[in-house]
């Protein structure tokens, strides 16, 4: 694995960057690619962001200040992508192409010939903070936009456990260098539209609790999303529901895909560890907020979690 020193100087001596994020792509992902990619160019790089899947609508202040000169690229890297199968339909054309992956996920399984992963970090934003000041790159406003949005939402406002004293100064430097959190955080943690609005309350007759309610799972279906139509970009922020309920220490969501395929979201509270649990079924992720990918019809998946929540329970 590279040093951060080392990677800043790979950064420098490549041009024509591509930056990958992972499907469906949430705000680390987001605000660590389009940082990095600003502030590539800002010393002159050629440098673009490659997404997978549709980009929820809230995030589109990330990618606004950016260039979108065309380039064959030279360099392929990705950011905040825990393992190939995430980066979803791009998987295939970049199969052995990636040529840097910078991560903090403890089960990174990506592969690549050179890696800087650091899962002590609480987002990969953070990581791409100090690169950014190994680089001596300043830090505009629109890069601070982009790597506090990443900050903010992999800690859930600075409200999951993986927060760190690191992860307050890091964003009092962003404060600092103007980002504008007050809007961010609005946008993430508080702004609704009706639609989902009326999916969360969808979901909250799904509810089932396992395993003296120490278990708590809700699902959404095809039919649901299409009922009120809902793009697969708007569905992100429901995971959080079952954790927040008293007595429950590992609260799962499942997520109806095509192809009889569940997306599964596990969030844990105490010493229950999320990444060991979706490790089962291919997956991983953190301590305490990770997923994974199950193939089945609603029943038969939500019977092998609530067997696999026993075991990971006893």
């Amino acid at each position: 694995m590279m040093t951060l020193n080392e990677v800043a100087k790979t950064l420098r001596q490549k041009n024509n960057i591509e930056i990958l994020t992972h499907h469906y792509p949430d705000g680390d992902t987001l605000g660590s690619a389009y940082g990095l990619c600003l502030a590539l160019q800002r010393i002159g790089k050629n440098a673009r962001v490659i997404t997978s899947g549709k980009v929820a609508q809230k995030y589109d202040y990330l990618s606004s200040s950016v260039d979108k000169s065309d380039f064959t690229p030279g360099f392929i890297m990705s950011v905040d992508v825990a393992a190939p199968t995430l980066l979803g339909e791009n998987q295939e054309n970049y199969k052995d192409k990636i040529d840097l992956c910078i991560d903090h996920h403890k089960s990174n399984s990506m592969g690549v010939k050179d890696s800087y992963i650091d899962h002590t970090a609480a987002s990969t934003a953070e990581i791409i903070y100090d690169l950014l000041k190994i680089m001596n790159v300043d830090i505009t406003k629109e890069i601070a936009d982009c790597l506090y949005t990443g900050v903010s939402t992999d800690t859930g406002c600075f409200m999951y456990t993986n927060t760190t004293e690191r992860t307050h100064i890091i964003a009092g430097e962003l404060i600092k260098a103007g980002c504008d959190f007050g809007t961010i955080n609005r946008a993430m943690f508080e702004t609704k539209t009706k639609e989902k609005l009326a999916l969360e309350r969808m979901v909250y007759d799904t509810l089932d609790y396992y395993h003296d309610g120490k278990c708590a799972i809700i699902y959404t279906t095809i039919a649901m999303q299409e009922r009120l139509n809902l793009g697969d970009d708007e569905m992100e922020g429901l995971a959080s529901i079952p954790r927040q309920i008293e007595g429950v220490k590992i609260g799962i969501t499942m997520r109806e895909k095509k192809n009889k395929e569940f997306k599964i979201s596990v969030r844990t509270n105490g010493d229950i560890d999320a990444c060991a649990f979706c490790q089962q079924f291919g997956g991983g992720g953190h301590n305490a907020a990770a997923g994974c990918a199950i193939n089945g019809d609603l029943i038969t998946v939500k019977q092998t979690l609530i067997a696999a929540a026993k075991e990971i329970l006893k």
